[in-house]
C-alpha cells in the first residue's frame, strides 16, 4: 500500500515533560480510545464492513465535487478515530492533497502542453491522449462549479492528521495501469468514438446535479452514458478498480499492535471512495481476489496489426483535433511534438 505521512496537527493533548516515550505513547492511545465512539451516528453515505478477525471498515461513498461529502468524511473520521484512512488516490495524483484550493482550481481548469507531455510520458501516446480528454471533462465540471476536485480526499488527509497513530494510505490502482488497460480493451473504432464523445461533452452541471451523484460518482456517471457500447471500458475503469480498492481496504484492516505490550487488536479503518465504487467493494468483500491479473497490461495481438498501422495516423489526427477542441491550442502543440511528426513521416515514407 502507498502511504503518506499525516498532516501536522497542533491540537494533540500536551504531556508532562517527565513522561517517557513509552508512557506518552500509551497515554495517546488511551486518548484516542476514549474519543472513539462505540456506536457512532454516521451519515447515510457510510457503509460498514467487517473482517473475520473483528476489524471494521467504514466506507464513505462520496461525490468528487461535493461540499457535503467533505463533511461526511470529517464526521466519520472524528467519530470512529481510525487506525488507517484509505482514499481513492494513487501516487500519481497525491499532489492534490497538499495544494491549496486556489492553485488546484487553476490547475484543474488549465490543460496545457506540459500536462499533455506528462500524460504521454506516463501512459504512452494513445492512453495519454485519452487521459487528457478525461481531464477536459474534469476541467469542464470544475469551471462550471467553481470547485476543485478531490476536496473529500484533502479533508480525509487533514482529519487523519488529528488522530493519534492514524496512518494514511493511497488505495487506488496506479492511473497509468488503468489507462493502458482501458485503451488495450478498446478497438481502434471504439477509441475514436470515445474520444469524439469526450471532446464534445459540454452539458451544463449544477451543484444539485453533483449532490444527486452521491448515489453514483459524477465522472463515472458521465462515462456510463457511453458505456452501453463500451463494456470493456466499464470493466477496466470501474469494476477492476473496485477489486483493487477492496484489496487495499482489506490489507489496511489487518490487526494493529496496541501498547504497552504490542497486543494484536482489531483495526478500525475509514475508506473514502466515489459512491460508484461502493456496490462493487461490497460485492467483492468476501471473495478471493486476483490482483496480479488486473495489474498486467496485455501486449497487442498480431491480428489487425497491419490495419492499425495504416489507420494510426488518422486516429492520432482525430485525437489531436479532439485535444485541440478541448484545450484551445494544446492539440496543435501536440501535433508539433517530434514523436508525432516522426510517426507521420514514417507513414508517408514507404518501407525499403
Amino acid at each position: 500500500d502507498d502511504s503518506v505521512g499525516p498532516a501536522e496537527d497542533d491540537t494533540q493533548p500536551p504531556f508532562p515533560l517527565e513522561l517517557s516515550d513509552s508512557e506518552a505513547v500509551e497515554v495517546l492511545w488511551q486518548v484516542r480510545t476514549q474519543r472513539r465512539q462505540a456506536e457512532p451516528d454516521l451519515p447515510d453515505t457510510v457503509t460498514r464492513l467487517s473482517t473475520p478477525d473483528g476489524s471494521i471498515v467504514y466506507l464513505v461513498g462520496t461525490a468528487h465535487f461535493s461540499d457535503s461529502s467533505k463533511k461526511d468524511v470529517a464526521t466519520t473520521i472524528r467519530a470512529v478515530q481510525p487506525d488507517v484512512v484509505v482514499v481513492e488516490l494513487c501516487q500519481y495524483r497525491v499532489s492534490m492533497l497538499k495544494m491549496d484550493e486556489k492553485t488546484l482550481l487553476k490547475e484543474a481548469k488549465d490543460i496545457n502542453l506540459e500536462k499533455v507531455q506528462q500524460a504521454i510520458k506516463q501512459n504512452g501516446v494513445m492512453s495519454g491522449l485519452m487521459q487528457i480528454l478525461l481531464l477536459k471533462v474534469s476541467a469542464h465540471i470544475t469551471e462550471q462549479l467553481g470547485m476543485a476536485p478531490g476536496g473529500e480526499f484533502r479533508e480525509a488527509f487533514k482529519e487523519a492528521g488529528k488522530v493519534p497513530f492514524c496512518k494514511f494510505h493511497l488505495g487506488d490502482r496506479p492511473i497509468p495501469v488503468t489507462f493502458k488497460r482501458a485503451i488495450a480493451a478498446l478497438s481502434l473504432w471504439q477509441k475514436a468514438r470515445l474520444a469524439w464523445g469526450l471532446c464534445f461533452l459540454s452539458d451544463p452541471i449544477s451543484k444539485e446535479d453533483v449532490e444527486k451523484c452521491k448515489q453514483k460518482d459524477l465522472l463515472e456517471q458521465t462515462m456510463s452514458e457511453m458505456i452501453g457500447e463500451f463494456p470493456a471500458l466499464h470493466r477496466t475503469i470501474v469494476a477492476e478498480r473496485d477489486i483493487y480498492l477492496t484489496h487495499t481496504l482489506r490489507q489496511a484492516a489487518r490487526c494493529v499492535e496496541a501498547p504497552p505490550n504490542a497486543e494484536k487488536v482489531p483495526a478500525v479503518v475509514v475508506g473514502v471512495v466515489g459512491m460508484g465504487h461502493v456496490p462493487g467493494i461490497e460485492r467483492n468483500w468476501d471473495k478471493e481476489l486476483n490482483i496480479h491479473e488486473i495489474m498486467s497490461v496485455a501486449p497487442p495481438s498480431r491480428f489487425g496489426w497491419v490495419v492499425r498501422n495504416v489507420l494510426k495516423g488518422a486516429m492520432w489526427g482525430l485525437l489531436g483535433y479532439a485535444c485541440f477542441r478541448a484545450s484551445k491550442g494544446v492539440g496543435r502543440a501536440l501535433l508539433s511534438l517530434p514523436t508525432v511528426q516522426s510517426l507521420f513521416e514514417n507513414i508517408r515514407t514507404p518501407s525499403v
